[in-house]
């Protein structure tokens, strides 16, 4: 059975934009990554075992704020 060509248009307009070098983008996030462990290292804590709660050191949420500001730089969002 053939598919129609609009069809096959209309299901790669419909499909998820894909980026173009997913190695850079692994690069960069091991990059943050490494820099929030760091950041982590530096307040006294192991990065991935602070639960966040209200009571979260303010050097904790600073590391967190700057990971997420550059994993969005990473991601390009």
């Amino acid at each position: 059975m053939k598919i129609p060509f609009a069809l096959t248009g209309a299901a790669l307009a419909m499909a998820a934009p894909v980026s173009a070098d997913p190695i850079a983008l692994v690069i960069c996030l091991i990059g943050c990554n490494t820099v929030a462990v760091a950041c982590y290292a530096a307040a006294g804590f192991t990065f991935g075992t602070v639960i966040a709660a209200p009571a979260t050191p303010v050097a904790i949420i600073a590391c967190n704020a700057a990971l997420r500001t550059c994993s969005a730089a990473c991601a390009g969002t």
